[in-house]
């Protein structure tokens, strides 16, 4: 039997992928889970490549209950020929050799993601085991590799594929073995490969939700390419496709959370620079040349109400999370267009000359995928997080420049429209942060809850201790005045509201700040609102919300919490917004000494009660007494059961998941009217009708 020691024929290989095995981090970053999944990322992206040159509808994606994951395609094949310069087939030279591939000259691709020609090797020098086979000519070709060592695997038929099974390594010649017949017309390549738990840490998992993510991201990148995701390792075998044909439109669409302000621009655009990279030469020597390269730009663009931004980009369909030359062109030129938009109708927007428009008030609310297509790109590390190439940029800010400056100054009435109403918006996250500013630096207060603009209907507390104090917001004057006698005034603070605020998931944020109600209660949290909201601030520890216990009051908790959500999230996020629970029957014990009153909170709590009672021979006042509103209770009863922190009960309302909470306010609050018909007849059935206050 061949020994498992390396052999001298491979010791080149072996030396180059021996210095992958011992830095894996400069390769893929960490040897965590985030370095499993780039390992796979650069599989799929192989297969991708192919998708993009024209080559291939589909990818499969598999995860196997031993840890192994598979990708399968259906692309032109790795070449199976011999490769003369090293003498080693195609297969061999494509997963054992460093820096070698058909993405480093302009024949075999045009734009590609991999470019280093180090994504197949490297994943096979971090493999205990990989296994490939290529279906090309009518025949199905299979290698396997132990360590990035070629050989073959010696598999129980019993067990299958193991990366256990006896290994014996080739000697003298590799051997690209003929393993079958491959159907007249079908090219492809499968790899699966085991990673070697020797560099990746025991917790190192594949995560599905990363891998979907990533699945449905590129699927929108590729219109057209369907990529499935199996997961093999429960009980039952799960399954996903993605396929869209919308492309960047419809990836916007997706990655947006707020109601639509503009619909989605997509800009289209090329450019041609030249640049110097080194060349092989027939003798061997590296010389440098100037070439002509050709970047293609592709983005799609949407504002919306919120003001939360988020950006894609990508190169060649990598993602670049860290940016790069692309994006800085496009918010560069995003930022030059709006910004002479603004003062060219400067006197419209009423805008003065001392306010200064930024890049953030621009970039507010906006939802964009920008991609960019060129040949070799450089990047920064073989992570490809950052894009280095430094003529993109220029070329980006031109594109979109152009485009935006022809949409701002078209004279169809649908782009005017939609760039008057941007244009209000821009100003209005300009003024807003002016405000801020302003409001931060010429009234700050001499302590934490000194204010001498505060809203005239509050009735502010005397502590200073902000982690003591809380802010009850209340349904109306009525309620003020009882509200105002129950309080503790040392670290209660009280304020009303008249009747149903703003809706302002439906309202622009000029609207917002123009709404008596809203302004009042941002005023008196004191941290600002939407970008400018600053949480150290915020004047009260706990902002509570106490509206009747009916349906009205419920509306109004319902549209209170729909402005924190909108313009005070943080104090969402760190559970800082209460709502309070009156109770809804007062129950009067009549006993030998005095009465004493029990305080129920439900239908079904009440009937509990009176049964307790009647098995226990106890009387009590009839009519019970049914609360309406707070206004029904006087201060004693109101301090009791609401506001005295040794008896009362309150709700606390957090924000785990800020894009679900985000659909499922639009979904109850927003402009569209017939999801929400739909919502309500699907839930009706489940509605008890004890639920119903009439």
């Amino acid at each position: 039997m061949a020994s498992n020691d390396y052999s001298a024929r491979h010791l080149s290989v072996l030396e180059g992928l021996e210095a992958v095995r011992k830095r894996p981090g400069m390769y893929i970053g960490s040897t965590d889970s985030r370095g499993l999944m780039h390992c796979l990322w650069e599989i799929i992206d192989n297969s991708v490549d192919e998708a993009l040159a024209g080559h291939g509808e589909s990818i499969e994606v598999a995860l196997h209950p031993d840890g192994s994951v598979e990708v399968r395609d259906q692309a032109r094949g790795i070449p199976v020929d011999v490769e003369p310069k090293t003498g080693l087939t195609g297969v061999e030279v494509v997963f054992t050799k460093l820096h070698a591939g058909g993405k480093f000259g302009s024949g075999s691709y045009a734009a590609s993601g991999g470019l280093h020609g180090v994504g197949a090797s490297v994943v096979n020098a971090l493999s205990e085991r990989l296994d490939v086979e290529v279906d090309r000519g009518g025949k199905t070709y299979a290698m396997s590799f132990h360590r990035g060592e070629p050989g073959v695997f010696i598999d129980d038929p019993a067990v299958g594929p193991s990366p256990d099974a006896p290994f014996e390594p080739f000697v003298n010649d590799s051997e690209l073995r003929v393993i079958g017949k491959a159907p007249r017309g079908r090219t492809g390549t499968r790899v699966r490969y085991w990673a070697d738990r020797q560099i990746f840490i025991r917790d190192a998992r594949f995560s599905l939700d990363e891998l979907t993510a990533r699945a449905r991201q590129t699927a929108f990148l590729v219109p057209g390419l369907a990529i499935v995701i199996e997961d093999r390792r429960g009980q039952e075998v799960t399954s996903q496709t993605f396929h869209y044909e919308g492309g960047i439109a419809e990836f916007v669409d997706h990655l947006a959370t707020d109601a639509p302000l503009t619909d989605v621009w997509r800009i289209q655009g090329s450019g041609d620079f030249t640049e110097t990279v080194p060349v092989l030469q027939p003798n061997g020597h590296l010389e440098p040349a100037e070439v002509r390269r050709t970047c293609e730009v592709d983005l799609a663009v949407r504002w919306g109400t919120g003001y939360e931004t988020a950006v894609k980009s990508f190169v060649n369909i990598i993602t670049t999370p860290k940016g790069g030359t692309h994006t800085q062109g496009f918010e560069a030129g995003l930022f030059k267009v709006l910004q002479t938009q603004v003062a060219e109708n400067a006197r419209r927007l009423k805008v003065s000359s001392t306010e200064k428009l930024e890049k953030d008030d621009v970039l507010a609310g906006l939802t964009a995928v920008l991609t960019v297509r060129l040949p070799e790109p450089q990047f920064e590390g073989q992570t490809k997080e950052v894009l280095g190439t430094p003529a993109v940029r220029n070329i980006v800010r031109s594109v979109v420049t152009e485009a935006l400056t022809a949409r701002f100054t078209s004279t169809k009435r649908e782009d005017k429209t939609q760039t008057g109403v941007l244009l209000e918006k821009v100003v209005g996250e300009m003024k807003a942060r002016i405000s801020a500013r302003t409001h931060k630096e010429t009234q700050r207060r001499k302590t934490a809850l000194e204010s001498s603009q505060l809203p005239a209907k509050l009735s502010d507390c005397r502590s200073n201790d902000v982690a003591e104090t809380e802010l009850f917001i209340v349904e109306g004057d009525s309620a003020l005045g009882t509200a105002k006698l129950a309080r503790s005034s040392e670290f209660q603070a009280v304020m009303p509201i008249r009747g149903k605020i703003l809706n302002v998931q439906k309202a622009s944020i000029g609207d917002m700040l123009g709404n008596a109600e809203c302004a009042a209660i941002i005023q008196a949290v004191g941290a600002g609102s939407g970008r400018t909201f600053d949480l150290t601030a915020a004047r009260y520890g706990k902002v509570i919300l106490m509206s009747d216990a009916d349906v009205d009051g419920a509306h109004i908790r319902t549209l209170l919490l729909t402005l924190f959500f909108r313009y005070m999230r943080p104090m969402l996020e760190e559970g800082r917004v209460f709502a309070a629970v009156p109770p809804l029957h007062r129950v009067v014990v009549v006993g030998a000494r005095k009465s004493e009153p029990i305080y129920t909170y439900s239908e079904a709590e009440l009937h509990g009660v009176l049964a307790q009672l009647k098995r226990e021979r106890k009387r009590y006042q009839d009519p019970i007494q049914r609360y309406k509103g707070l206004g029904e209770m006087d201060h004693q009863q109101l301090k009791v059961t609401t506001m005295d922190r040794r008896y009362r009960t309150l709700r606390r309302v957090r924000v785990s998941d800020a894009a679900a909470a985000e659909r499922t306010f639009e979904l109850l609050m927003g402009n569209e009217v017939a999801p929400r018909r739909d919502f309500i007849i699907e839930g009706s059935n489940a509605l008890d009708r004890e639920r119903i206050d009439a």
